[in-house]
């Protein structure tokens, strides 16, 4: 059974990804379908403890997947990042996993460079026809490596900058024996973003972060142009407060605001010719287009947002506590959850979980239910 769930799980986000047919899709769901959604899959362990919350927190070494605009205000010259998570295991997918490494390094006091990169394996797929007859099998995987700039504009405002290489397997030769030869996908895209801290020398005060991420090309499985699909070009802001509880306590509170920069695909009509035509018109809309059509597109764009509502405590710079709650409108496809972490440091090596509490049950229950999150950063070159 686990292994025809599997099959059926891998044979919709292929199927999502290359947008055989969003008119359809789109009677169904109100949601936005994009390729390479993992680029949207938070790798960080101490943000998973938030509900992903993470665009205006404190910075540390996987603040590039965030905001690179905050590495700069980083006290350690010099950081790595390993995070790991097992995905969907909930669901009985043993071998769904998205593993992150993250670099950064400070030229200055005001410039530094980072690197990430994002592995995302699907597991092994084996594609059959419809009578259940075995076709080939494949191991789906997708990557992102990109490479960022930051720099303080003033002791309090930064800016940053990343562009981003993507790669997408989900698929090689023809699988369905239908003459469509699938190949694996790649483009090219960028971060623009910012960050204020408004924290005095004790941690305490206000920081907000503004950023654009994933603007760039569109990406395609095949060798038809036409059948190209957009990324998930995002726009988030982010706010959090820090606190003093005691001379070597901090409590901070945030909120981030997401919302993908990509228009739902149209709605269909029943008129074949018609739903031709705006499937064309929306699969031929330039990548500039679509992110401004995606806030006139017709949907709801209240229940387009995500939202993520979080909070640490930290005690002496070495423990934390960290909790949150992430929502979004179920008509646009997720599912609130709330979520619970922790975090270690000893002198330049710290260790993060984070834990997806489950909700629901039966057809309603969270897939994402038990999701764990384990990261490691060492520090280096830096104030202890």
């Amino acid at each position: 059974m686990k292994s025809i769930f599997k099959g059926y799980f891998i044979a919709f986000i292929f199927l999502a990804a290359i947008q055989i047919n969003p008119v359809t899709a789109q009677q169904n769901l109100n949601i936005v379908t994009t390729a390479v959604p993992f680029l949207r899959i938070s790798p960080d362990a101490r943000a998973g403890g938030m509900s992903d919350l993470g665009i205006a927190t404190a910075p540390d070494v996987n603040a590039g997947f965030w905001n690179a605009a905050k590495i700069p205000f980083n006290t350690n010259n010099t950081a790595i990042g390993l995070n790991y998570s097992s995905w969907l295991k909930d669901l009985g997918l043993n071998d769904v996993y998205l593993a992150n490494l993250s670099f950064y390094h400070k030229l200055d006091d005001n410039q530094a460079i980072t690197s990430n990169l994002r592995y995302f394996n699907l597991g092994n797929i084996q594609f059959t026809d419809f009578s259940g007859n075995t076709l080939s099998s494949y191991r789906p995987r997708e990557f992102g490596i990109d490479l960022g700039y930051s720099l303080k504009l003033s002791d309090n405002f930064g800016m940053g900058v990343a562009v981003r290489y993507i790669n997408s397997a989900l698929a090689s030769g023809d699988v369905n024996n239908s003459g469509v030869v699938y190949k694996a996908g790649s483009t090219v895209a960028g971060d623009v973003s910012m960050f204020y801290d408004g924290t005095d020398n004790n941690g305490r005060g206000l920081r907000w972060g503004l950023v654009f991420s994933n603007l760039g090309g569109k990406i395609g499985y095949t060798t038809d142009a036409n059948a190209k699909d957009f990324i998930p070009a995002n726009l988030g802001f982010g706010i959090s407060y820090t606190a003093l509880v005691e001379a070597n306590s901090k409590l901070t509170f945030g909120l981030d605001v997401n919302k993908l920069l990509v228009p739902i695909a149209p709605v269909a009509t029943g008129n074949a010719s018609t739903d031709s035509a705006l499937l064309a018109d929306y699969r031929s809309m330039s990548v500039v287009s679509s992110w401004t059509k995606s806030f006139h597109d017709g949907s709801n764009q209240l229940s387009d947002m995500q939202f993520s509502l979080g909070g640490e405590f930290l005690y002496d710079n070495q423990f934390a506590v960290r909790a949150g709650y992430f929502y979004q409108d179920k008509s646009s496809g997720r599912n609130p959850y709330f979520s619970a972490g922790l975090g270690f440091k000893y002198q330049q090596v710290g260790v993060n979980f984070s834990y997806l509490i489950p909700s629901g049950s039966g057809v309603t229950r969270n897939p994402l239910s038990n999701t764990l999150r384990l990261g490691l950063t060492f520090d280096f070159d830096g104030a202890k």
